[in-house]
């Protein structure tokens, strides 16, 4: 009899400080999975699991190319070789909205998707770069954050502007698609009327009717929708027209909506809630308030799109483990009922590796 042949694909999801990992076969246990970020901090760290949880690596990468490397190495050295690759990218521009193999032509929308998405799609860019060139003949998948939210009704996807305005892809995408795959895949039949919150970095809140999405917070790019953890999300316009004639220019405007905004801005003490928690001063308390108000606003409205709520389910690194914030996302909702709470892990680098599978082998 025959031994099946091992079907090995290396996931890798790349941001701007940090690169997710994970490579084994489609559905069962990773060989090895991992993360790397906070590659701007002197605290910047890799670490590599194995198959049992059990740490096989560390080290303290500069950056993510050098990060990127090590994972390649460890990729390299596994028992069966790579049977195809798959990479994150959060944009695809108007013209990639479905997972793709990655070709010259794909990779040319993506990177001319680099203008709706400046900070997500450069890094992950540069690790496709570097892939190709140490497995120049593996194949290589383009796995997207939008393709999740491509069909979309026009209502959710029409931005409210004359529609000569509308032209070179000006509408609203939605994120963290492979994040809402992964909550439903998880949940095996999702109910009618879904919400999904995804929390992190990036947060955004996502209505499915019916496992697709009808509805999302963020729109033609990543900065949209909700209060993050350093950017603002939505504002009104007039106050961007206003900074802009006070002497802002696009790049400053996106430093200070991108880096210095939300959690961060508000609290003084930078975005990451473990250390807005401890502060625990007027600012920080604020901060907490604002962001979880905006949360639960976003969660009522996606209610209102699907005509009610069955489920809804935290995702995400807050979302997942911050209990706190839920608690108060929740107690601020409560007057809708007694719709199902879920905690869900996004395993983004799970779908990536099945879509991978999916478009190198059918």
């Amino acid at each position: 009899m025959a031994l099946a042949l091992q079907m090995n694909i290396l996931a890798l999801n790349a941001g701007s400080t940090s690169l997710k990992f994970r490579l084994g076969e489609a559905n069962q246990k990773p060989l090895f999975k991992g993360t790397a970020q906070d590659f701007d901090r002197p605290d910047a760290k890799l670490q590599i699991t194995g198959a049992a949880g059990e740490i096989v690596a560390e080290t303290r990468p500069k950056t993510l190319l050098e990060a990127a490397d090590t994972v390649l190495q460890f990729a390299k050295s596994a028992t069966a070789p790579l049977a195809a690759i798959g990479h994150r990218f959060v944009h695809g521009g108007p013209d990639l909205v479905t997972h793709r193999l990655i070709d010259q032509e794909v990779r040319a929308k993506l990177a001319s998707a680099c203008a709706f998405a400046p900070l997500h799609n450069p890094p992950a860019l540069d690790v496709l770069s570097l892939v190709v060139k140490a497995f120049p003949h593996v194949p290589q998948v383009a796995c997207l954050d939008t393709a999740f939210h491509a069909n979309m009704p026009e209502t959710s996807r029409r931005l409210p502007l004359p529609g000569n305005r509308l032209q070179n892809g000006v509408r609203r995408y939605g994120f963290h698609g492979l994040s809402c795959e992964s909550v439903i895949w998880q949940i095996g039949k999702p109910p009618p009327r879904l919400v999904i919150a995804h929390l992190g970095g990036g947060a955004s809140v996502t209505a499915v009717r019916d496992g697709v999405s009808v509805d999302t917070t963020m729109g033609l790019t990543p900065d949209g929708g909700v209060m993050m953890e350093s950017r603002s999300g939505d504002l009104d316009p007039g106050l961007l027209v206003y900074l802009l004639r006070q002497g802002e220019t696009a790049d400053s405007l996106e430093q200070l909506l991108n880096r210095e905004s939300g959690i961060a801005g508000v609290s003084s003490h930078g975005g990451d809630l473990r250390d807005v928690h401890a502060a625990n001063d007027t600012d920080s308390r604020l901060a907490i308030d604002m962001f979880t108000s905006s949360v639960a606003k976003a969660i009522a409205g996606m209610a209102t799109v699907l005509s009610g709520l069955d489920m809804v389910v935290f995702s995400g690194g807050i979302g997942e483990h911050d209990e706190q914030i839920r608690s108060a996302i929740l107690e601020r909702i409560s007057w809708a009922g007694q719709p199902r709470i879920m905690v869900v892990p996004a395993e983004e680098e799970d779908m990536i590796t099945r879509h991978a599978h999916r478009l190198a082998f059918g």
